[in-house]
């Protein structure tokens, strides 16, 4: 009797004690379910970013498309790129420079997300000072570097959007410049610019070999160099004439 209550003893011991792991193990799972649900909240960008750099690397993942707004500032005009609008990049332009956001049919950005509300927020050009997000009271709010916004926040190059469940970069175009003129013995080598030619890289090749050089060269000089001064295109003549006899191929 006395061996059969210290089995049952133990057995009893065992039991509390493996009750005690499974709890504290619980415990600590939902501590980490907790510390994750915080660390969603206060730094969900962060956690935007992990995932969007782990989609670049997955080759299954190739068609994932990488949404964008593109806010530029053009010397007689201010206007918005996106390709949030039905998966393909337009310009979007407006009067009042506001470019609402939303799932009702009458915003700049109509987007069908369930997450983003009807009239989500916006993006508005304030004149010389740039562009800025604003939330409209939104459920789910908006977001800039995973940090939530409740006034308009002004945006800069390369900053993290997140609107409803929807995350997209924004960038800032706001300069230019001019490039200078192509060489001339660069522009010989250049495909003829034929308004309604159809006719891909290859095909001109085939057509210079088999032109003859004389009547082939004027006649694809013709349909390029027409914005040319009489100057410029008589030096590309001299230039072509001086370097290529009528039996070298162009």
């Amino acid at each position: 009797m006395i061996e059969i209550s210290k089995s049952h003893l133990l057995a009893a011991n065992g039991s509390a004690m493996m009750a005690d792991l499974q709890a504290k193990e619980l415990e600590r799972r939902l501590s980490l379910y907790q510390l994750f649900l915080k660390l969603y909240e206060h730094h969900s960008g962060f956690l935007d970013e992990i995932l969007r750099l782990e989609n670049l690397y997955q080759p299954s993942l190739t068609q994932v498309n990488l949404h964008y707004i593109q806010g530029v500032v053009d010397t007689t005009t201010v206007y918005v790129m996106t390709n949030l609008c039905d998966h393909q990049t337009q310009t979007l332009q407006q009067p009042q420079q506001i470019w609402t956001v939303g799932r009702d049919r009458s915003s700049g950005i109509c987007l069908t997300d369930t997450y983003l509300s009807r009239r989500h927020g916006a993006i508005q050009y304030v004149e010389n000072q740039g562009f800025y997000l604003i939330d409209f009271n939104s459920t789910n709010g908006s977001f800039v570097n995973g940090e939530r916004v409740y006034h308009p926040t002004k945006l800069k190059d390369g900053d993290r959007l997140r609107l409803g469940s929807i995350t997209c970069d924004f960038f800032l175009n706001q300069s230019s410049r001019v490039l200078p003129s192509v060489a001339m013995e660069l522009l010989m080598q250049l495909v003829p610019r034929t308004p309604n030619s159809q006719d891909n890289i290859q095909d001109t090749e085939k057509y210079r070999i088999e032109k003859p050089i004389s009547a082939g060269l004027i006649e694809n000089l013709e349909h390029w160099h027409s914005g040319l001064s009489a100057e410029q295109q008589s030096e590309i003549l001299d230039r072509f004439f001086s370097r290529y006899t009528p039996h070298q191929p162009i």
